[in-house]
């Protein structure tokens, strides 16, 4: 079908800039920013720090550049590992920088379905004094949990693990590129859920829709190792605060809106029942934030290959069967599991069709699997 209504649900980094951002942005003082003289970015860089709860904070390019360099910032001697989930953003999506660039090795904890590291086995791999081991010198968490589907830490959680950190005297940093969105499910101040964090790492290009930029926060000391391992990976900026306007403008409007994309994704979750579905589920209790992940059982019959391919086609039959025609996009996160996350770009108009659509796709894909 000719001009099908499109609804993006593959990433919240997909939201273009709100009209107030674009004023902002084009009204914006600008300076040299690796001179610290960005107006813009100075005053972003000082909001983000005190909401953060932290001393300072640093403007970057990306989220993979701020973990990135809070790693290196942290891990400056030869030798040194640190703890990661296995399913975590640092270990599976950021091209093994910590190890490629950093020379910083990474011992993998096995992931909970709600983004947990048991102490544990946290606990088993704290390396001994031993000269023969390399030395653990940092512990990362994520929060919310992309893998997992938007999950959410406890605040208990994470001042355990903050416990554990400073018993074995090395820091917590924590990945929270949609911490914001965290802050929004728990109904807590976000540096309430960073008290035992040591860093921090926030995208402003994800859900806070944002075109670019992330910044990373801790202690003034810790901040300028950030600054200079940020410019030894290429991201000292020069006049950003065209881009950093948009961030000031997202923390005053896209923020205190982030619920109305989780009542969205819970729209999205529901409204497809997949109780006793053979071939694909999905984990309510896991649908917290912005995200929803469908688990395919058996992909063989059915992948979320299969699915995600068909959600971008629309058939006469379809258009004769429902009177409209959609294409949903969404992207298969792994050989068994396919995403969807909502943003400020979505409304529930849109979530009302893509209903509508995924349960027509996954009633004809599951007759034509055999259920």
């Amino acid at each position: 079908m000719d001009n099908p209504r499109v609804v993006d649900l593959r990433s919240d980094t997909l939201t273009k800039p709100t009209s107030e951002m674009r004023q902002a942005m084009r009204d914006a003082e600008v300076g040299d920013d690796v001179f610290k003289e960005d107006p813009t970015v100075n005053e972003l860089e000082r909001v983000v720090a005190e909401l953060l709860g932290k001393e300072a904070a640093l403007f970057v390019p990306t989220g993979t550049m701020g973990n990135l360099a809070a790693v290196m910032a942290h891990c400056d001697q030869r030798g040194q590992e640190i703890l990661v989930g296995d399913a975590s953003h640092i270990f599976l999506n950021e091209q093994g920088g910590v190890a490629q660039v950093a020379a910083v090795q990474s011992w993998a904890v096995p992931t909970q379905k709600d983004g947990r590291l048991l102490m544990e086995d946290l606990e088993f791999r704290m390396r001994p004094r031993d000269f023969h081991c390399p030395k653990t010198a940092l512990l990362c968490l994520e929060n919310t949990h992309n893998v997992c589907g938007g999950t959410v830490l406890p605040v208990d959680y994470v001042e355990q693990a903050g416990r554990f950190a400073k018993t074995h005297k090395i820091p917590l940093h924590m990945d929270g590129a949609r911490i914001m969105n965290a802050a929004t499910y728990l109904g807590l101040p976000v540096k309430d859920l960073l008290r035992e964090c040591d860093t921090v790492m926030m995208c402003i290009s994800k859900g806070l829709a944002c075109p670019i930029g992330s910044l990373v926060a801790g202690p003034k000391d810790f901040i300028y190792k950030v600054s200079r391992v940020r410019k030894c990976l290429g991201g000292g900026m020069r006049q950003a605060g065209i881009v950093a306007a948009a961030g000031l403008v997202s923390l005053k409007t896209i923020v205190p809106r982030l619920h109305e994309d989780h009542e969205n994704t819970q729209r999205l979750a529901r409204g497809v029942c997949l109780k006793g579905n053979p071939f694909v589920s999905m984990d309510l209790e896991t649908v917290q934030t912005n995200m929803a992940v469908y688990d395919f059982h058996d992909i063989r019959r059915l992948s979320p290959v299969t699915f995600c391919e068909r959600l971008l086609k629309v058939t006469e039959r379809e258009y004769e069967d429902l009177q409209q025609a959609v294409t949903v996009k969404m992207i298969p996160i792994s050989q068994s599991k396919a995403r969807a996350v909502l943003h400020n770009d979505v409304n529930a108009d849109d979530v009302d069709a893509a209903v509508v659509k995924i349960r027509y796709v996954i009633e004809e894909l599951c007759r034509s699997a055999g259920a």
